[in-house]
């Protein structure tokens, strides 16, 4: 698996999905937030037709199994924001988005204190724990946990946000999923 950053906020990157299989799949067009991707196969920033325009391209590119958005806070020039990760529907489960995050969180740390992302779910929540993220305790207004890297108190905050998600109306995945992490610590931290 490779990464690589398409482009910063201020350089306008769009990126075509296939919304088939990748949720979130609009969000990449807009050309208002900095992109990255998770890719296999050629090296992409060779080909000649690399990035595509998205409203000119007729195809997805195919070599994309990850892509995440970014930017920098509105109110806090010392934080960034990841706003939208997606992975292939193939590929689901496989670490490509945690490793995906880790990767744009040591991009992003270059020019920021610190690295914000908000999820809704706890297999994300899980996932960002593995790119090194932590919970600080803080919730969005459409219920979302805010996690951010570097995390002050990784292990003493992960079940803290497990918990917020455990007084929810969950699916029978999320349930049984809560229930296999009662007790246990973050998950190991992978690098990007």
């Amino acid at each position: 698996m490779r990464y690589a950053v398409l482009g910063d906020p201020d350089d306008g990157p769009t990126l075509r999905l296939d919304w088939r299989a990748f949720s979130y799949a609009g969000k990449f067009v807009m050309s208002s937030t900095g992109k990255a991707i998770a890719y296999q196969g050629a090296a992409l920033a060779d080909r000649e037709d690399w990035p595509p325009a998205a409203r000119e391209a007729d195809e997805p590119v195919s070599d994309v199994v990850g892509a995440v958005s970014f930017n920098e806070d509105r109110t806090d020039a010392a934080s960034a924001w990841l706003r939208y990760v997606t992975v292939h529907e193939d590929r689901r489960g496989d670490g490509v988005g945690a490793r995906l995050c880790a990767f744009v969180a040591d991009h992003l740390h270059d020019d920021y204190d610190r690295v914000r992302i908000a999820v809704n779910n706890p297999f994300a929540y899980e996932a960002l724990h593995k790119a090194g993220f932590g919970f600080t305790g803080e919730e969005t207004g459409v219920a979302e946990l805010v996690l951010e890297r570097p995390a002050a108190e990784r292990d003493a905050s992960y079940q803290a946000g497990l918990d917020c998600y455990r007084e929810r109306d969950l699916s029978d995945a999320e349930s049984a999923f809560l229930d296999r992490k009662r007790g246990a610590s973050p998950p190991a931290r992978v690098d990007g």
